[in-house]
């Protein structure tokens, strides 16, 4: 736990936290990408915010300094929060949890209720590997009349069983308190000249909280750069009316619609749902930058940023791009890429039998 002090052009904001708890490997790294299908005259660069940590990488590393320091000074004991099967910010949570000495409960939307049918794959291993409760509802249940009454409840039950406090942290983390981590991120960004070296920032957006930090942080500094969140689930009005509850809870003058674009038309088949051109995608981007993407968010945020850059460009303030990788490479090891990485001649299959030195394969 350590005082937290905002950047100066945000200390005119409300509810600033008072601590944070350093989780996070920072300042990310910043470098050229380039990737097939890039239009020649675009320079196109990347944010490792995929290298955070290891088990603990991502976005929700920043958002969780400052959520864990507040489930600290309240001196909880557990903490309980929700997403998909395969949630990166479940993960997330659990690890930093046990960390910290912390019971994780997690509640998982899932397509079947057979507990015995849950494997062991992408992050279901390391909330299982942190010995994480955890809960199935079915797979589309709404945050607010579903996920968030389970937590409560749950909350409830701990308290009145034990006489421990439980901690809730909502859908991705993304409320007034985890909104400040990438709020901070942006004073890194001002120290590694972003604002001056850069037109856009894109990124993958699925709950809204990293894309209102981002765009409230781009507002305050009276920075040129155009913030793109590229949706993932739900739509541009599910994404600005959570952006406009966040700058109403920090006390400011601004409209979501004014100050962040929110980029509609790229989530394929649905929520955690995989096309055959999006798999194809990640794979050739994996053997030829050794980045990897995952099929959940940023497999698709960078499908769909190519796609726009070729068809949409007017959209960009210019041709210099940030693409911000929030993490998520656990999801890739969900078994679905699986049966393609082993087609016969493919790239990705090039394993050979060497047994006598003398025999070359």
């Amino acid at each position: 736990m350590q005082p937290y002090a905002p950047p100066p052009w945000a200390n005119i904001l409300k509810n600033i936290p008072k601590h944070k708890i350093k989780l996070g490997n920072l300042n990310t790294a910043i470098h050229d990408w380039r990737i097939k299908g890039i239009p020649s005259d675009v320079k196109l660069s990347i944010k490792r915010d995929d290298m955070t940590g290891s088990t603990l990488s991502g976005n929700k590393v920043r958002k969780l300094e400052f959520l864990m320091a507040d489930c600290v000074s309240q001196r909880c004991t557990h903490v309980v929060t929700c997403g998909g099967i395969q949630s990166n910010h479940c993960r997330a949570v659990a690890v930093c949890a046990r960390q910290l000495g912390l019971q994780p409960h997690l509640i998982l939307r899932s397509g079947t209720q057979v507990v015995d049918d849950i494997g062991c794959e992408g992050n279901l291993l390391l909330d299982r590997l942190c010995a994480s409760k955890i809960y199935l509802v079915p797979r589309q249940s709404p945050y607010l009349t579903c996920l968030k009454p389970r937590m409560d409840a749950l909350s409830e039950h701990i308290r009145s069983t034990t006489g421990e406090s439980c901690y809730a942290i909502p859908v991705g983390g993304s409320n007034v308190i985890g909104l400040w981590g990438y709020i901070s991120l942006f004073a890194e960004l001002e120290s590694q000249g972003v604002l001056e070296d850069y037109d856009d920032i894109v990124f993958a957006t699925g709950s809204g909280g990293t894309a209102s930090g981002l765009a409230i942080g781009n507002y305050l500094t009276g920075s040129k750069l155009r913030i793109h969140g590229v949706s993932v689930c739900d739509d541009k009005h599910y994404f600005h009316q959570h952006c406009n509850e966040m700058i109403q809870a920090v006390g400011l003058d601004a409209r979501s619609e004014d100050i962040l674009d929110i980029i509609d038309g790229h989530k394929g088949q649905g929520y955690g749902l995989s096309a055959q051109e999006e798999l194809d995608f990640i794979l050739e981007v994996a053997s030829s930058t050794g980045i990897m993407l995952d099929p959940v968010y940023t497999g698709k945020a960078v499908y769909g940023l190519v796609k726009e850059l070729n068809t949409n460009p007017d959209m960009f303030k210019g041709k210099r791009i940030l693409f911000l990788h929030t993490g998520g490479v656990f999801g890739l090891f969900d078994r679905r890429m699986d049966e393609m990485l082993k087609i016969k001649g493919a790239n990705s299959n090039q394993i050979y039998a060497w047994t006598e030195l003398s025999d070359f394969p």
